[in-house]
């Protein structure tokens, strides 16, 4: 059990210290939608730190697109804008120190409050299957809990 909380506090510290990266697959034509995510955040100071991601990229590579929010009035909001039709997912986590990473307890335990699209919170890391929502034409504002 040690072993799979240590791999998962890596995996999650790794792909959340490159959520500042640029939008590396964003529709920059301008024809891509937008998603809208309010993020609830029970305690303040620092910042909640976002990505997007596709099936080939969550867990295993830095985000599609990553974005930050400040927490206003016990909320963190952003927009991904141009976003191409397709299947992604998202996660996020409270960075309360503003180290742009997710700090862990030596057991490896994430220390920060993190949170993923769909709002399903197993032990271990998030499933791709758990996580992922389509997205159309339309504009989507999604609510993801912490």
């Amino acid at each position: 059990m040690k072993t799979i909380l240590t791999t998962f506090a890596l995996i999650i510290s790794s792909l959340f210290v490159n959520a500042q990266s640029d939008a590396v697959a964003e529709n920059t034509d301008g024809n891509g939608t937008s998603i809208t995510v309010n993020v609830p955040v029970p305690s303040t100071g620092g910042k909640v730190i976002f990505g997007l991601y596709d099936e080939d990229t969550f867990m295993k590579a830095a985000p599609l697109q990553g974005l930050e929010s400040d927490i206003v009035d016990g909320k963190a909001t952003i927009t991904f804008t141009n976003v191409v039709p397709g299947i992604y997912a998202i996660t996020l986590f409270h960075d309360k120190n503003d180290n742009k990473q997710m700090d862990f307890e030596p057991n490896g335990m994430p220390k920060e409050m993190y949170g993923v699209s769909n709002n399903v919170m197993n032990f271990g890391p998030p499933q791709w299957s758990d996580a992922k929502f389509e997205v159309a034409d339309a504009p989507l504002t999604l609510e993801i809990r912490m």
